[in-house]
């Protein structure tokens, strides 16, 4: 193989020699990549790019199924495990803890140690939680020692950060809002996809065999990391930047983005690792085996996630602002029926409004993820207007881009031990999911009235439309 280095080629000729070594000794690096030039990304960028998403989803998703691995486990704890149904939900809520705390290392890890690179590692990575949880899961297994091994799985969480910092690097603004969509929505299939080997398992080997759920796993996580090792590349003009985080921790802009993506994303995730557990307190009645309710649970998640690119390419047309106010407004009237449904015991009623919740969440994990590359597109504009070099406000904007990625990803997941811990607690002081949602409705209320007031409300000095 021949260098990218100290050679005299064209950049579409520079980006083609994806196999070679760079000088940060990246094995496979491009040293040139200018996803905003559409000559190049025309004749090279696209394919390459193409190439990278591919892999950079099945990577993730396999990473979403192993850290919602816990969502389906449960519904497996029968009476001889002697865990309640708030020790269920605490089950559920550690791998999300610490796969938002994940989050931020992940996010610059890319940076250091470059995309496919990382990809590879944080993909065989995945082994560990699978295996552990395919030894532990007996009978007779002490609570602490499945509160250990839930933990332990959240490592799957930490992949979406650095698979979306990567994605966002090789991808031109005006096809961000699709391309992190795409990455992002197939990996929370990840999330229905491990339900439903759930429910394959329940319905074929019964309940008395939760192992065969981690262990049906190990096989696609080395798959998943010899496909990232073998087609995917580093960019190398990626930089570990630290500094980015402390620069976008100071931006206000990025505490709002955080406050909205908990909204979203920690919605969708913190109800797809609570649904199941939800039926089964909520309607012991109609739910009183664990494949009953592991038919419904897939439902919300699959559709959640499928229409999380739709949420992205809106946010390209109409901007990601106006779709993510829609959205929280549209997810507030579905917690409304939601807290119908539960008051009158309507199963029909709270089946809709749940599954509404999963589909707007969904929209609206993709029209704010949208929103943050965009909001320093714009600071790039107006500092460029001002008299900065475009390629410097350019870069700084990728840069700060990447960073927020990272921040509000973390900041986000943590609305799902959020979820988790709000049915837990109205759980134990009733019968019912009522105070939890309740509470849903105050944070979309919220969220909307923040929406509005930062980024739509018409003033003097309001920032360009994000």
């Amino acid at each position: 193989m021949s260098s990218v280095v100290g050679t005299e080629n064209t950049p579409e000729e520079a980006a083609e020699r994806t196999s070679a070594a760079d000088s940060a000794g990246h094995p496979r690096g491009i040293t040139d990549w200018r996803p905003e030039d559409e000559t190049f990304w025309e004749r090279t960028g696209a394919r390459v790019a193409r190439r990278n998403l591919v892999f950079s989803v099945l990577s993730e998703h396999i990473g979403f199924s192993v850290w919602s691995l816990w969502s389906v486990l449960v519904l497996f704890l029968g009476p001889e495990y002697h865990i309640d149904a708030a020790g269920k939900f605490t089950l559920t809520a550690v791998p999300t803890a610490l796969g938002a705390v994940l989050r931020l290392p992940y996010t610059f890890a890319v940076a250091r140690f470059g995309g496919r690179n990382w990809t590879v590692f944080s993909a065989l990575l995945l082994l560990v939680p699978t295996a552990l949880a395919g030894i532990v899961l007996r009978p007779g297994v002490s609570y602490g020692a499945l509160l250990a091994v839930a933990c332990v799985a959240g490592v799957g969480g930490g992949n979406f950060a650095s698979s979306m910092a990567n994605i966002n690097a090789f991808y031109p603004q005006r096809l961000k809002g699709w391309a992190l969509g795409v990455n992002a929505g197939g990996g929370n299939i990840g999330v229905p996809v491990v339900q439903l080997v759930g429910l394959l398992v329940l319905a074929t080997a019964g309940a008395a065999h939760p192992r065969l759920v981690p262990l049906v796993y190990l096989p696609l996580i080395v798959l998943a990391a010899l496909g990232a090792g073998l087609r995917m590349d580093n960019l190398t003009s990626l930089k570990s930047d630290r500094r980015a985080l402390r620069e976008v921790a100071r931006e206000p802009h990025s505490w709002v983005m955080s406050l909205l993506y908990v909204g979203t994303f920690g919605s969708f995730i913190g109800f797809g690792f609570a649904f199941g557990q939800v039926l089964q307190v909520q309607f012991h009645d109609q739910f009183d085996t664990p494949v009953k309710a592991a038919y419904l649970t897939f439902l919300g998640p699959l559709l959640g996630s499928l229409v999380r690119p739709l949420g992205g390419r809106m946010a390209d047309r109409w901007t990601g602002a106006a779709v993510t106010l829609w959205t929280f407004l549209a997810m507030a009237a579905g917690t409304g029926v939601v807290l119908v449904a539960s008051r009158q015991h309507s199963l029909p009623l709270f089946l809709t409004g749940f599954v509404a919740l999963f589909v707007l969440s969904g929209i609206g994990n993709g029209s704010t993820y949208k929103m943050i590359p965009a909001i320093f597109q714009a600071k790039a504009q107006i500092a460029v207007a001002a008299g900065t070099d475009a390629q410097s406000a350019e870069r700084d904007a990728r840069r700060r881009a990447s960073a927020l990625i990272g921040l509000a990803g973390a900041v986000g997941a943590f609305g799902g031990v959020l979820v988790n811990i709000a049915f837990r607690q109205a759980f134990l002081a009733g019968a019912s999911g009522d105070a939890a949602y309740w509470a849903f409705l105050a944070a979309y209320a919220v969220c909307s009235a923040v929406t509005w007031t930062v980024y739509l409300r018409p003033r003097e000095g309001r920032m360009p439309a994000v």
